[in-house]
């Protein structure tokens, strides 16, 4: 159980662009082979299974948070305690008077 609580379920921005990019080049890509090669041997068939491959082939690429969409890690603040931040607002308030 340990081991599945372990594996990273979160991709940076720019991994999650580059998941978007790629999806769309890998469906465009099948799509128009399944066309061509549709309208060539005259089956339309064949082009929604070839196009179908391509919905497959991308989800498996880009769904995953692969290592390569994880490049660049947000740095996030680190968590202030509330009292500091109380203290700062009461001084603040002391100045304006």
């Amino acid at each position: 159980m340990n081991f599945i609580q372990s594996i990273p379920t979160h991709m940076d921005f720019e991994g999650q662009a580059t998941a978007e990019k790629l999806s769309r080049i890998i469906i465009t890509l099948f799509g128009v082979v399944g066309l061509v090669w549709g309208y060539i041997i005259q089956q339309f068939s064949q082009t929604v299974y070839i196009l179908g491959a391509g919905f497959v082939l991308a989800a498996l690429l880009t769904i995953p948070p692969w290592p390569m969409y994880r490049r660049k890690p947000l740095n996030w603040q680190p968590v202030r305690d509330g009292t500091e931040s109380t203290n700062k607002e009461s001084t603040k308030k002391g100045k304006k008077k």
